[in-house]
Order: C-alpha cells, then sequence, then structure tokens
C-alpha cells in the first residue's frame, strides 16, 4: 500500500492543476444539485420491533387520519392574580384562540377547546388548548409555526400569560456559530503548530472542501433516500473533524521530508506513502463505527451513520490526492519563515559542492535543533523512566472519573430540561404547577380488542387496572368505527423523564399480559413519553453489541496495520477507558448536577439515551487517528532498526505536536456546542470534548507509551502461523524504503519543483507503474 501511495502522491503533485480542477468541478456539482434539490423534511422516526411502535403502527391502521406520531402542541394560560380563566373576558379570549389556531394551517389536525375538553385547573387559573398536527414536527412549515406563535400574543394583552409547549416548536438546533467558532480556533492552532500561514490554511481548506461536497450530496439526495435534515449536522462534524486531522497529518509528514533534505515532488511521494497509510486505515476505523450504528436497527441512525462514513471516505480521498496537489501549489512557503531561511542558506555552495561558511552555519543551526528535544521527546523520555507510575496514575485517574458511570440513567429530555427563558420550559412549568407534572407527558394506551369476545368490557377493566397503580387521570376509552380498538389517555403523577413515570408504563404493560390472557385483548402503551422509554431500551441494549462489533473490527484492522497483537488490544482497552470516563464526567455534570452551573446545567435529569452511542460512534474514530499516526511512527522506527524504547521516543518526536494540535482542534469544536442553549446540544459537545481530553492527552499520550515501555519488544510480537496468513499492507514503509534505498529511478528528479506547477514528462511512465 505505501508504494501505491507513494505514486499517486508523486503523481497527483505532478499533475496538481488538473487534480485541484477536478476537485472544484466536484464541489460545483455537488453544490448545484443541493441547490436545486427540495428542501429536506425529517426523516421517518421510527423504532421496529418497540411496543410503542406498534401501537402507533395499529393506531394509523385502526384510527385513519388520527395522525398518532403528529406534532403535538399546548397553548397554557394563565390568570391575571386574582381573577380565573374562566372569567367572562378571559374565556371569549380562549375561545378565539381556539378559533384562531383552527383556521391558522391547514397542517392542524384537531384543536381541543380546553372548556370542553375539562383542561381548565380546579382553582380556575390554568387552562391550556390541545394542539395536534398532522405531521410530524420536523415537516410543520414555518407558516404553521407562525400561527401557533402568533395564537396567544393578544390574550397576552389583556393580562393573561401565555406560553407554548410541545414538539411542534421544536426545530433543528442551530450550530453555525460553534462551527465558526471551532475553525477559528482550529485556525489558531494551525498556525501555531506550523508557524505558517499557508500550511495552517491547507487543513482547512481541504476540510471545509471536503465538508462542502458531503455535505452538498447529502441535501441532493435527502428525499430521494429519506435522509431528513438531522443528518448533515453529524457529518459536517464529523467530516470537519476527520478532514483537518488527516490534512495536518499528511501536511505534518511532508514538512519533515523536506527537512530531512528530500526534493519536493519526493517528499510529497513520502507522505503520502507513510503518513497517508496512516490516514487510510484511520479513516477505515471512522467508517467502521459509523457503519456501524446500523446495529442500533434504527433507521434514522443507519441513515445518518452511512452518510457520515461517506463524508469521512471523501476526506481520505482528499488527504492522498488535493493535499498533495495543494502542496505543489504552496512551494516552500509551505515551510516556516526560520526553516526557508535555513534552506537558503543550505543552498549556498559553490559550483563543486564545497561547503560555504553560510553552509557550515547551517548545519551547525540544524545541529543544534537535532541535539535540543522538543516537548514530545522530554515527554517520552519521562515516561520511559517512570512507565510504572505513568501507567498507575492515568488508570486510577481515569478510574475515579469512571465511577459515577455506574448510576448512569438514560432517556430523553423532555421540555423541563429546557433554559428557564423559553416559552416550552415555562409552559411546562405553568402546567406542573396548574395540574401536575404529569399532565406534560400523557401516556396513550391502546387496546386492541379484535381477539376479545367483548371489548367494551375489556376496556373498563383496562381503565379499572390503571387506577389502580396510582395515576392521576384516567380517560374514557374512545373506540374507533367498527368498535374493535380504543384509546385510553393516562396522566402519571410524575414528569415524563422521571423514574416514576418509566415504573407506570412498565406496571400498565406487565397488568395488560394479565388482560389479554383472559379477556384475548391486548394492551399496548404509547405516547411521546413511551416512546422515549422505548428508544432509551433499545439504544440500552445496543450499546454492548456495538461496542463489540466496532472495537472487535477495529482490532483485527490494527492488528493488519501493526503487525501485533498486543498494541491493537492495547489500544482497544484503553479506548474504553476513556469512553467510560467521560460518561462518568457526563453523569457527574448533567445527572448529579456537579460543576452544574458552570456548563449552565438548569435542571439535572436522565442522560440524552443517543449520546452514548453517539458519544463511541465519534470518540471511537477520532482515538483510532491518534492512535495509528503516533504509533505508526514508533512502528516504522522499530522495522528501521531502533529499539523499541527508541522507537517510542521517536514517534513522540515526529508525532506528539501534531496529535497534540489535532486534539485541541477537535476539542474547541466540540466545546464551542457547551454554549448552545439546547440541553441535547449542551450535553453532545461536553462528552465529546472530554472524551478526546482524556482519549487523547491520558490514554494515546501516558498509558499507551507507558504500556508500550513495560512490553518492550514484545509489544511487536505476532506468532509466525498469524504473520503468514495477514497480508502486509506495509504501512510503516519498510517496502517502499527498501525499493527508494534500491532504486534511484523511484525517486525521480523534482520536476515539480518550480513554484508555478511545470508539467513535465521526464519520469511520468515510472510514476504511474504501480
Amino acid at each position: 500500500m505505501a508504494t501505491f501511495l507513494y505514486k499517486l502522491g508523486r503523481l497527483t503533485f505532478r499533475r496538481r492543476r488538473f487534480v485541484a480542477l477536478i476537485w472544484v468541478a466536484l464541489l460545483a456539482l455537488a453544490g448545484f444539485g443541493a441547490a436545486s434539490a427540495s428542501t429536506a423534511t425529517s426523516s421517518s422516526f421510527s423504532i421496529p420491533g418497540t411496543e410503542a411502535q406498534r401501537a402507533f403502527d395499529l393506531l394509523e391502521q385502526r384510527f385513519p387520519g388520527a395522525s398518532a406520531d403528529g406534532a403535538t402542541a399546548r397553548v397554557v394560560f394563565k390568570a391575571p392574580e386574582g381573577e380565573k380563566v374562566t372569567d367572562a373576558a378571559n374565556k371569549g379570549e380562549i375561545t378565539g384562540i381556539v378559533k384562531e389556531l383552527r383556521s391558522g394551517s391547514d397542517q392542524v389536525a384537531q384543536v381541543a377547546d380546553p372548556f370542553e375538553a375539562q383542561a381548565v385547573s380546579q382553582d380556575g387559573s390554568t387552562a391550556y388548548i390541545s394542539v395536534s398536527y398532522k405531521v410530524n414536527s420536523m415537516e410543520l412549515t414555518d407558516q404553521t409555526r407562525d400561527a401557533l406563535e402568533e395564537a396567544g400574543k393578544d390574550a397576552q394583552g389583556s393580562g393573561m400569560k401565555v406560553e407554548i409547549g410541545g414538539d411542534a416548536l421544536q426545530v433543528m438546533p442551530h450550530t453555525g456559530t460553534a462551527e465558526i467558532i471551532g475553525v477559528v480556533i482550529a485556525a489558531i492552532v494551525l498556525v501555531i503548530t506550523f508557524g505558517s500561514l499557508i500550511a495552517a490554511g491547507l487543513p482547512l481548506v481541504t476540510a471545509l472542501i471536503g465538508v462542502g461536497i458531503g455535505v452538498s450530496l447529502i441535501t441532493a439526495l435527502a428525499n430521494v433516500l429519506d435522509l431528513g435534515s438531522t443528518t448533515p449536522i453529524l457529518a459536517s462534524m464529523i467530516g470537519l473533524a476527520v478532514g483537518i486531522d488527516y490534512a495536518l497529518f499528511i501536511v505534518s509528514r511532508y514538512r519533515a521530508e523536506l527537512a530531512d533534505g528530500r526534493e519536493r515532488e519526493d517528499a510529497a511521494g513520502r507522505a503520502v506513502g507513510t503518513a497517508g497509510s496512516a490516514v487510510v486505515f484511520a479513516g477505515l476505523t471512522v467508517v467502521i463505527a459509523l457503519v456501524g450504528l446500523a446495529v442500533v436497527n434504527i433507521p434514522m441512525l443507519t441513515k445518518m451513520g452511512f452518510a457520515a462514513a461517506g463524508t469521512v471516505a471523501i476526506a481520505v480521498v482528499i488527504a492522498l490526492t488535493l493535499v498533495p496537489a495543494l502542496l505543489g501549489f504552496a512551494g516552500k512557503r509551505v515551510m516556516g519563515r526560520k526553516a526557508r531561511k535555513g534552506a537558503k542558506a543550505a543552498e549556498s555552495t559553490d559550483a563543486k559542492g564545497a561547503k560555504t561558511p553560510s553552509r557550515d552555519k547551517a548545519e551547525e543551526t540544524a545541529k543544534g535543533a537535532d541535539a535540543k528535544p522538543n516537548m514530545g521527546t522530554r515527554w517520552a523520555r519521562f515516561v520511559l523512566r517512570r512507565p510504572v507510575w505513568v501507567m498507575l496514575v492515568g488508570i486510577l485517574g481515569l478510574g475515579v472519573i469512571a465511577v459515577p458511570a455506574a448510576s448512569l440513567e438514560m432517556g430523553l429530555p423532555d421540555d423541563g430540561a429546557q433554559p428557564k427563558s423559553t416559552t416550552q420550559r415555562q409552559a411546562y412549568d405553568m402546567l406542573s404547577d396548574g395540574f401536575g407534572p404529569g399532565f406534560n407527558g400523557p401516556l396513550m394506551v391502546v387496546m386492541d380488542g379484535k381477539d376479545s369476545s367483548d371489548p367494551k368490557a375489556a376496556a373498563e377493566r383496562v381503565s379499572k387496572e390503571i387506577e389502580s397503580i396510582g395515576v392521576v387521570a384516567v380517560t374514557p376509552a374512545r373506540f374507533n368505527k367498527a368498535g374493535d380498538t380504543a384509546m385510553i389517555t393516562v396522566i402519571p403523577k410524575d414528569r415524563p423523564s422521571s423514574h416514576a413515570t418509566e415504573e407506570v408504563v412498565h406496571d400498565i404493560r406487565d397488568a395488560g399480559r394479565g388482560i389479554k390472557a383472559d379477556t384475548g385483548a391486548e394492551v399496548l402503551v404509547t405516547g411521546a413519553t413511551a416512546m422515549n422509554i422505548d428508544f432509551s431500551q433499545k439504544m440500552n441494549d445496543a450499546l454492548v453489541p456495538y461496542l463489540a462489533l466496532v472495537v472487535g473490527l477495529a482490532f483485527l484492522l490494527l492488528m493488519l496495520v501493526f503487525r501485533s497483537i498486543l498494541v491493537p488490544l492495547k489500544a482497544a482497552l484503553g479506548f474504553l477507558l476513556s469512553v467510560i470516563a467521560a460518561l462518568g464526567a457526563v453523569v457527574a455534570v448533567f445527572q448529579w448536577g456537579w460543576l452544574g452551573s458552570l456548563f449552565g446545567v438548569e435542571q439535572t435529569g436522565p442522560i440524552m439515551s443517543m449520546m452514548p452511542i453517539f458519544m463511541v460512534g465519534v470518540v471511537f474514530g477520532l482515538a483510532m487517528d491518534y492512535e495509528v499516526f503516533l504509533v505508526t511512527r514508533m512502528r516504522e522506527a522499530y522495522v528501521h532498526g531502533e529499539s523499541p524504547g527508541q522507537a517510542i521516543v521517536t514517534g513522540f518526536q515526529h508525532g506528539a505536536r501534531v496529535v497534540t494540535a489535532a486534539a485541541v482542534i477537535m476539542m474547541a469544536v466540540f466545546a464551542g456546542f457547551i454554549g448552545s442553549g439546547e440541553q441535547m446540544v449542551k450535553m453532545i459537545g461536553f462528552s465529546l470534548a472530554v472524551a478526546v481530553l482524556f482519549d487523547a492527552f491520558v490514554v494515546r499520550m501516558a498509558i499507551v507509551p507507558a504500556v508500550l515501555a513495560l512490553l518492550g519488544r514484545k509489544a511487536w510480537w505476532l506468532p509466525r502461523w498469524l504473520d503468514r496468513a495477514l497480508p502486509n499492507v506495509d504501512v510503516e514503509g519498510e517496502k517502499l524504503q527498501k525499493q527508494l534505498t534500491e532504486g534511484p529511478a523511484a525517486s525521480g528528479s523534482d520536476s515539480g519543483s518550480d513554484s508555478d506547477g511545470g508539467d513535465g514528462h521526464g519520469d511520468e511512465r515510472e510514476l504511474v507503474r504501480v
């Protein structure tokens, strides 16, 4: 592989104009497709195999037009002090708003008058209008949302407090500001790392091109493939992260090859042949993690994973082709100013090759730079002196942080987790104060009496069984026209995301089994609250299989890369440790409330059920990036004859600075989302940022070299039979090195050294021969 990538890097460097033109054309075509495509709607959300989903499907079949999975809203009214909502003036205002809502949009399915639906509190201070829609929240038009928001403004003028809750106002969180902040911080870190604006700009430009192509393709195909409006967010986040990382690795290796005296075209080939090999396998691990989301068996997540994986694949191809092409355009400006001055001094030789004083000075400067170890070298040597202590401190530290993860409770946040300034949160609080917390999450019980001899008697028994469980209210059963299916609304005592409400759902389902055995009628519990509970359970059940699949496949892939058993095993175990520690930190902040005010957590509650799997997929990919890039350089040094300890130092000398920069960039990108007003976005940003912090700086930078130091040569051991069975992909470039050493024609002349990108043909036949 290294040989093929070496030739690819040289070819793209030589044909840089053509390569750049191809990528610009692809970006333009993808952008045109996205601009001409119809606006994407939300991907149909379903959870196959759950009771809540079966109930929804049954309602669509037996109650046509009921829009059971449509968006809902509650317009909550609170009368002024000393008044009641039943007073003539206030009642007239509310009745007028009911009429206004019914005629405000053709997407409205039903509007319930609070005075007819008994939606007035006992003290008469609070009332609410229930609004149901024909489509889900993401398919509501702006006109429909505007009509809902405008409905209560007139009532506010009369002195009543009016707030709106429900998922009808739910929109995709805007993340543009966070992404801009992340890109700005990334640019600053890259400038500091490289000391050159050109070198810093290359990873940003290529990452943005890759994200632009990926997101544009997703937008263009959204309606055809039912991808939905949520998919581009994940794709852009992952694409930006890995795109910067991969280009950063290639550019860094290219600069190192130039510093070793390589000609520019040869340096580009060697950079793609070595660092590019690491990029290919790091990209494969990310793709495995994202495609593995199909294990959860939730169509929306599966499509999001495949779309994001496609964006990662684009980032890999760009790193292998567009980056070396742009390096050709950049010339020697890719090096810092000091390095360019040193190169000019080194070129000051006489016609016979004799050294001039400036040449001597340049060599002395280079030797001095080599003699002075960088921060990565000093840290590696420290770890080699104290491997046991470094390993123990790292493992015990992450172990302590991981303790809260044992108390992990998963669920989906409700409006009670919204900031107190939002209308959704205020409507939530008003309903809790006027009616009780359970009114924010009513349960829908569906009774299928098709196989029952007396459906009405079965429905009465269902109602009595539910009342005995202990709930606030149970509405009379409402039958369909055929009289074989009934809907019963149940109001629990506690808030939707509470453990008590989850127990109520399980108790109703347990009672339903006895009812079915006695009457033949099947009892199903659904509604937004039950759907969230089932969704959380499904995600919880899928977490271990997902981890096993992702870690197992990545172990095999890394075994192929490193020709070792213990190195991949150590990588996988280290990743699990960092993930569990990150989960512990999330539980401590968002579930227990520790340091909650520092991160803007206004109400604690269960951890969003999608977050652990989402975090595993994203962080696993990034962690393997750092592992592959850092340890591949160690493996390369070891294969080329260095001792195990010296190979660790060499790996850190060349890779620590780049991995540190990549990790800081990713932390900045993810931490930008912590400032979001959305609890869900805030939680995702925090979890990803701390997970990258733990994995990059504790696991990869401390525990990994400590373990390798303790293992010594055993770290690179592989049984002979397995060594013969596994294909040699030559990631470390051993075969490439031999070929370049033995065959001078392989390196060729620096025909691309001209700054304007000349297209000489001298050794092109050798370049394209694979």
